[in-house]
């Protein structure tokens, strides 16, 4: 199969710079990178995709048992790596793509010598001396609504994973990506995103990793970033000063300053 096509990768920026991979989050594409992009091609080479059920990826490479599990689209980076013969790359990923990120530094260390991880958490899940802001009944209740009214659940939730209210513009955005998700498709990667556990995944991190947080964001607390940090040896956390769970879209400018200051300091 042809992986360029498969995954709609793109490629911009300096080709003879530093490799930075983006990758999404749950229900969004790469499309939502468009506003950092600009900035980090001036200095780097840009590779973004969309994991198979999103964006403008090949639907018909869609397996429901692979993307069952998160280890399904660390699969995904690592053949878009491997097709473009990716080395020395700096990983960014958005939200439940953070733990991916993890689990593809693990299986190709050969590849991902950085990563950052934007608004992450390994579990959603409160645990006894974890809090990943939601109970168990909470996300119980969040699939099963998702699962029986997909659309009016997108309508309802995106502009409150947004945040942002002043800026409505943004939560309609976000609504827009997820409504274009093929509804079966993207049942499945909520689930592997919501129920997901990476908290022992996170100890296997052994390269320079940059953790990115608003300041408010209702699907990954402050306590997240901080567990992340303590984790992760010699990681750096980094608040910013934004509001929701989407900086890429909400505070551009300060998200792909804070990606560029962590790269001059990785060198």
């Amino acid at each position: 199969m042809d992986i360029r096509r498969r995954n709609n990768v793109t490629v911009t920026g300096r080709a003879d710079g530093p490799v930075l991979l983006l990758a999404h989050g749950f229900g969004c594409d790469q499309n939502l990178w468009r506003l950092v992009v600009p900035a980090l091609a001036e200095r780097y080479r840009v590779v973004l995709f969309d994991y198979v059920g999103s964006g403008r990826a090949d639907p018909s490479a869609w397996d429901e048992r692979r993307y069952s599990s998160l280890e399904g689209y660390a699969q995904d980076v690592l053949e878009v790596a491997d097709e473009l013969d990716l080395r020395d790359v700096t990983f960014v990923g958005h939200s439940v793509s953070a733990m991916v990120g993890v689990l593809t530094a693990a299986k190709a260390p050969e590849r991902i010598s950085r990563l950052v991880m934007v608004a992450p958490s390994p579990c959603y899940i409160d645990d006894e001396g974890y809090r990943g802001g939601f109970s168990a009944e909470d996300i119980d209740e969040l699939l099963e609504s998702l699962e029986s009214n997909y659309l009016g659940w997108s309508a309802a939730m995106a502009p409150v994973i947004m945040g942002n209210a002043d800026r409505p513009e943004l939560g309609q955005e976000l609504t827009n990506s997820f409504c274009a998700t093929d509804p079966d498709m993207a049942r499945v990667f909520a689930r592997t995103t919501f129920l997901s556990d990476s908290r022992q995944d996170l100890k296997t991190v052994t390269v320079p990793t940059l953790i990115l947080e608003c300041r408010q964001d209702v699907i990954a607390p402050r306590e997240v970033g901080a567990y992340v940090r303590d984790v992760i040896p010699d990681s750096r956390l980094v608040t910013l000063e934004a509001t929701g769970h989407c900086p890429q879209l909400s505070a551009p400018q300060a998200t792909a300053e804070a990606i560029t200051d962590f790269m001059g300091a990785a060198r």
